[in-house]
């Protein structure tokens, strides 16, 4: 299955990238209505860091740890679901640069839901609803944060 979402964030690229690049990025787009959070991350989002998360989905305890596989700064980064309640998960975020001084940031998660052909049947919709609400929730987010200041972007790292 296949899940995508964009919005336009009034900001170059190289900012929405470091924006998710900052220390703080990932707790700030975890919905408040979300039962997660973050018990461990490697600080970074270049290829094999990892992001363990911890919370509950209804009754069920649930551990989700995520590697980056993929990291091309400032357009996108991937990351695999190793362990956690899905199937299988793989998130592509870009930042599209879109012409006009800001960025197309797009969201593609593949995924399959557990409990095989049961899980796609009937938690298809539950799933695909929680994507929707996630998702709009953190690039809203992302839009507040950026374009209100409300994050100050450091600038490119020295080299």
């Amino acid at each position: 299955m296949k899940f995508v979402k964009e919005s336009r964030i009034a900001a170059p690229p190289e900012t929405v990238f470091r924006f998710h690049e900052s220390p703080k990025a990932l707790e700030e787009l975890i919905p408040p209505w979300e039962n997660m959070r973050v018990v461990e991350k490697s600080g970074s989002l270049e290829v094999g860091s990892r992001v363990v998360l911890e919370g509950r989905v209804g009754p069920m305890r649930v551990r989700w740890v995520a590697v980056h596989t993929e990291y091309d700064p400032p357009r996108s980064f991937v990351d695999v679901q190793e362990s956690g309640p899905f199937a299988e998960w793989t998130h592509r975020h870009s930042c599209l640069d879109d012409g006009d001084g800001g960025t197309l940031l797009r969201d593609e998660v593949e995924y399959r839901p557990p409990l095989g052909w049961l899980g796609r049947t009937f938690g298809g919709w539950f799933v695909r609803k929680k994507l929707d609400r996630m998702f709009e929730y953190r690039h809203d987010r992302t839009r507040e944060l950026i374009e209100t200041g409300e994050w100050q972007d450091p600038g490119p790292s020295p080299e």
